[in-house]
């Protein structure tokens, strides 16, 4: 929804362009998202604060993962010389095991997104004052954040705006 509405958005501004509507002297500049997200100081730090706030649950899922891996691979070793009610209660256990690691790792990834989320909307918040803030002092009339299809470099400010965000998160 979110990108339609910024594609009318550029539709719209691009077909006023084209009639003449606007003033020929209007300024008008974009931003990446993407390289405010992958370059910018707050999201780097943002992304450290993640890894160490989930690198211990991530340890946990890979040493459980390894602990199915053995508990499988030792089956399948026993599996010939074990009765029909061992080999039952093992495949029930190694069942039981891998639901688990599962079910743990399904909210780990939610956990994981939801706060990744909740991290990338801040360092979006912090970007939009500093384009706000460059947009007022080089009186831009319209920057565009999402959906440009193509633009010159020279409207381009997102390293204006990567250097305000830089500043701020030392």
């Amino acid at each position: 929804m979110k990108t339609l509405k910024t594609s009318w958005v550029a539709a719209l501004l691009l077909a006023a362009v084209a009639s003449g509507a606007m003033a020929q002297d209007s300024k008008i500049a974009y931003i990446s998202n993407q390289r405010i997200i992958t370059e910018s100081g707050p999201a780097k730090l943002a992304q450290t604060k993640l890894e160490q706030e989930f690198s211990r649950r991530q340890k946990e899922l890979s040493d459980q993962q390894l602990s199915l891996k053995a508990f499988s691979e030792k089956f399948e070793r026993d599996a010939p010389t074990l009765t029909d009610s061992q080999r039952a209660s093992r495949q029930k256990e190694f069942a039981e095991q891998s639901r688990d690691f599962q079910r743990k790792q399904r909210e780990f990834q939610e956990d994981l997104n939801g706060r990744r989320n909740e991290e990338l909307q801040q360092v979006l918040e912090k970007a939009n004052k500093a384009m706000k803030q460059v947009a007022e002092a080089e009186k831009y009339d319209m920057v565009l954040s999402e959906g440009v299809v193509y633009s010159n470099n020279k409207h381009d400010i997102t390293d204006k705006v990567l250097k305000i965000l830089n500043a701020g998160s030392k």
